[in-house]
C-alpha cells in the first residue's frame, strides 16, 4: 500500500500543487492510516476497506486522546486519499461515505495585547547585526500577519519599500500583496543598509531576505528559536509562536475597526470561516474589559 500514498502524494504536488508543509501532513496521516489498517486489521487490500475500519481508526485515535481537530484532518486526509484511489480507477467504491466530522472544540487563538507587542518589538538589540534583523523580521511579521513560513521563504525583490508593500506566496503558492506599515519599513531599511550585507556569504550569495549567521536562508526553526529568545527577553510569560503574532495582527485590526473580508484577503484565508474565528476574540476580549471597569459588572 506504500505505493498508493506515493502515488498520492505525487498526486497532491503535481496536480493539486499543494503546499510542502500540506503535502507533509497529508503523509503523517495516510501513513498512520494504513500501518493501522496493514499491521492492526491485517487487511492488505485496499479494496477490501470499509467504513467499519475506518471508524475503528478513528476510535483509535480518540482513544489515545487526540482532539476533535486532529481527529477531523485525519478524516478529510483519509477522503482525499479514497477520492484519489477512486480517480485513479484503484478501488470502485467510497468507504468514507456516511463518516462524519466531528465538530472541532473552539479554541481560541493565543494572542498579545499591544503593550505586550510594543515589548517585544523593541526587544532586540540594534546596535548588532542580528540585533537589526531581528527587529525587521518582527516588526513585518507584525506588520502584515505573514506565516512564518511565508515571512523565511522572502526574497529580496519580494520587499518594494517605495510603494510600501511586500509580495508572498501562501498556501497552494496562491500570491497575495500585503501593505507594509511605517514602523516596519523604517526596520527594513535599516536592516537591508547595515544589517544584510554584513551577513552575505561572499561565497555563496543568495536572494534570501531573511539570512542566519552563516549567511543562508533562516529556517522557521531557526526564527522560532530567535522568537523564544526574545519572548524571555523581553519577560512575556504567555505562550508565544510565530502565529501568536499573526494572530494578534489579526485581532488588532478587528478590535480597531477593520472588516472581517478585509482581515481574510490579508491573511490569505481561502475561507472567511477561518477568519472568523478572531470576532470570537475580540468579543472575549470586549468581555474581558467589560467585567474589568464597568463599575456594576
Amino acid at each position: 500500500m506504500k505505493d498508493y500514498l506515493k502515488d498520492f502524494l505525487h498526486y497532491l504536488i503535481v496536480e493539486k500543487g499543494l503546499a510542502e508543509n500540506t503535502i507533509q501532513s497529508y503523509r503523517r496521516d495516510i501513513s498512520a492510516y494504513l500501518i493501522f489498517i496493514e499491521t492492526k486489521l491485517q487487511i492488505t487490500d485496499i479494496n477490501h476497506v470499509t467504513r467499519v475500519h475506518i471508524m475503528q481508526f478513528l476510535s483509535c485515535l480518540k482513544d489515545e486522546g487526540k482532539s476533535a481537530r486532529t481527529i477531523a484532518r485525519h478524516i478529510a486526509s483519509i477522503r482525499s486519499f479514497h477520492h484519489f484511489l477512486i480517480l485513479d480507477k484503484i478501488v470502485d467504491h467510497d468507504p468514507t461515505v456516511h463518516i462524519e466530522t466531528p465538530h472541532p472544540e473552539l479554541k481560541l487563538p493565543k494572542v498579545l495585547n499591544t503593550d505586550e507587542v510594543d515589548t517585544l518589538l523593541n526587544t532586540p538589540d540594534l546596535t548588532t547585526t542580528l540585533g537589526l534583523r531581528d527587529k525587521a523580521m518582527l516588526e513585518l511579521m507584525y506588520a502584515t500577519g505573514m506565516r512564518v513560513s511565508e515571512l523565511v521563504n522572502l526574497n529580496i525583490n519580494d520587499v518594494h519599500l517605495s510603494l510600501g508593500f511586500v509580495r508572498c506566496l501562501g498556501k497552494g503558492n496562491k500570491e497575495r500583496i500585503i501593505p507594509i506599515g511605517k514602523m516596519a519599513t523604517e526596520a527594513l531599511k535599516e536592516y537591508l543598509e547595515k544589517a544584510r550585507p554584513k551577513l552575505i556569504n561572499q561565497k555563496n550569495k543568495t536572494d534570501s531576505l531573511f539570512m542566519n549567521h552563516h549567511g543562508q536562508r533562516l529556517s522557521r526553526q531557526g526564527f522560532w528559536k530567535i522568537l523564544k529568545q526574545m519572548a524571555v527577553k523581553a519577560g512575556i510569560e504567555k505562550e508565544l509562536t510565530p502565529h501568536t503574532l499573526r494572530h494578534s495582527f489579526a485581532t488588532h485590526l478587528l478590535e480597531n475597526g477593520a472588516d472581517l473580508r478585509s482581515v481574510q484577503e490579508l491573511l490569505g484565508h481561502s475561507d472567511i470561516s477561518t477568519t472568523q474565528i478572531y470576532t470570537h476574540v475580540t468579543k472575549t476580549r470586549l468581555k474581558d474589559v467589560y467585567n474589568q471597569f464597568h463599575p456594576r459588572a
